[in-house]
């Protein structure tokens, strides 16, 4: 963190090796389309180079910020789809020489991932698995998710919590 505040490029790189993966694997998983996942994902990182005279090792560790981030963004680019019809983005992203390697890196990748994930999530009940689903995978808002299952949205935000807790204490610290 303290090497991004000085803005060290190596900072940057580190915190790509450690997170890229699991980050354009969670935003493949809200938004579905890879080429929009990486988008997302460079989002993200410019976002944290862009702002990283702002971090505050006090208030949380730099891949948990960047993970929230990527979240926030895929959830947007789902509202802005929802509004367009779901038109793919324009992108103009640097070629990766073996593509199909990479692809398939990614695909197993976020395939681990998504199975510890779901297993997790089944593991939840249903009036915390459902709000969390609503949430994080179909981009709703708690008011959303509050009229969409019929409760207050009191017990929604009290339910999200709940499940949140249970997720982090049943997946490894990597991914949660």
């Amino acid at each position: 963190m303290q090497g991004l505040k000085r803005k060290d490029p190596r900072a940057l790189a580190a915190l790509y090796q450690k997170a890229a993966r699991g980050a354009f694997g969670l935003a493949f998983r809200i938004v579905g389309d890879g080429a929009a996942a990486e988008d997302v994902v460079q989002d993200a990182f410019l976002t944290v180079w862009r702002q990283s005279h702002t971090l505050n090792p006090e208030r949380g560790n730099v891949v948990s910020l960047l993970m929230t981030i990527v979240h926030h963004r895929a959830i947007d680019l789902l509202r802005a789809r929802r509004g367009r019809g779901g038109e793919p983005l324009p992108l103009d992203l640097a070629t990766v020489e073996d593509e199909r390697a990479v692809a398939l890196l990614d695909a197993v990748d976020a395939s681990l991932a998504r199975e510890l994930l779901l297993h997790a999530l089944n593991s939840l009940p249903e009036d915390q698995r459902r709000p969390i689903q609503l949430a994080y995978f179909e981009g709703l808002t708690h008011v959303e998710i509050a009229e969409a299952l019929g409760i207050p949205l009191g017990t929604v935000k009290s339910r999200l919590r709940l499940g949140l807790e249970k997720l982090r204490a049943a997946l490894p610290p990597e991914t949660s």
